[in-house]
């Protein structure tokens, strides 16, 4: 994996446009691969009613939807560079703000809960936003942060179960890396760097969903593969058959891989 900030482009507008024919699809592949996950560990940590929460880079909003609807939460303020989706989907109890988190002047308020899901992995000064966070989280709430995994794609090349899903993932990562500056090989220091943001009672878990025939996360790989053809070209590493081939590999009975996983890791304010 990548560990630099080479990218110069930005997510949303390099890769995966909002205003895209079918992005909005695309995200909610990705959510029902892992929104029930993302809520059950939130309701562990005891997210309920009463708080409020912030959800950053809500996307398409399930997961602030699902706060709402599953965990019985008072409110939630879902933020996005692009609110287009959220906007579809208003309810009671959700506030939709456009904004860039990135941004030294983001500054919404103290939350009960903070969560972001798939958003550090494509920004760069990702242990400046952690600790900037950590600071809206209230005394007594908890930061919740999640981001992808790869147990596979990242291994050397030329190896002999190498399949047409391992192939295009490594393609895809270094494309991304070189578009817009995904960087997933740090994802694994999130306890870490929440503790160095001052939270306690950290903890961490992974999720790996299977590769199924026509699951939501085949399709979800399967639409990515397709927004980010033109990044993984550049790379030199696969060509648009190499890209076809995984594509149909992935709707196959042939495909026995691991998807990418998704780590979850949370750490509390202590209280004052």
């Amino acid at each position: 994996m990548r560990s630099s900030d080479d990218g110069d482009g930005r997510y949303g507008e390099a890769v995966f446009r909002p205003e895209q024919a079918g992005e909005g699809e695309r995200i909610d592949y990705g959510a029902l691969a892992y929104d029930d996950v993302t809520l059950t560990r939130l309701r562990s940590l005891g997210v309920g009613p009463g708080w409020r929460c912030l959800d950053v880079g809500a996307g398409t909003g399930t997961v602030s939807l699902g706060l709402l609807t599953g965990a019985g939460v008072a409110s939630v303020l879902a933020v996005d560079r692009d609110v287009r989706f959220l906007r579809a989907r208003q309810m009671l109890g959700l506030d939709v703000l456009e904004a860039d988190v990135t941004a030294p002047d983001f500054a919404p308020g103290r939350f009960r809960l903070v969560h972001a899901r798939f958003v550090l992995m494509h920004v760069p000064e990702r242990e400046r936003l952690i600790r900037a966070l950590a600071e809206l989280v209230e005394p007594g709430g908890v930061l919740v942060l999640g981001d992808a995994v790869d147990l596979t794609s990242d291994r050397a090349a030329g190896l002999p179960d190498d399949t047409p899903y391992s192939v295009v993932m490594r393609a895809m990562w270094r494309g991304l890396g070189d578009t817009i500056g995904t960087d997933v090989s740090w994802v694994p220091s999130y306890p870490h760097l929440l503790r160095e943001a001052g939270l306690v009672s950290v903890g961490a878990e992974i999720h790996v969903p299977p590769l199924l025939p026509g699951s939501p996360i085949s399709r979800f790989w399967a639409d990515t593969w397709e927004r980010s053809r033109a990044a993984m070209r550049a790379t030199g590493l696969v060509g648009d058959a190499d890209i076809d081939a995984a594509i149909r590999y992935l709707d196959s009975g042939d495909c026995a891989a691991l998807s990418a996983g998704m780590l979850t890791a949370w750490g509390h304010r202590p209280q004052e």
